[in-house]
């Protein structure tokens, strides 16, 4: 039984291994979808940003006028 121990006992730490690394592939990629979420919504920010800052200018240049 001692070969049979062994093979039980590689087949737990191969299957193991590779549940620990499916989990740090999925980690990995949700904080990568997470990042790049965070990065569109500062580009929106900041294009919301200039955009409202541009209507401002103009009106104030209207008002001048």
């Amino acid at each position: 039984m001692g070969i049979m121990d062994d093979a039980k006992e590689t087949a737990d730490t191969a299957g193991r291994k590779i549940k620990d690394k499916w989990e740090d592939t999925t980690d990995a990629f949700g904080d990568k979808v997470d990042e790049v979420k965070a990065d569109a919504d500062v580009k929106k920010a900041e294009a919301e940003r200039d955009s409202v800052q541009t209507r401002n200018d103009l009106k104030e240049k209207m008002r001048d006028s």
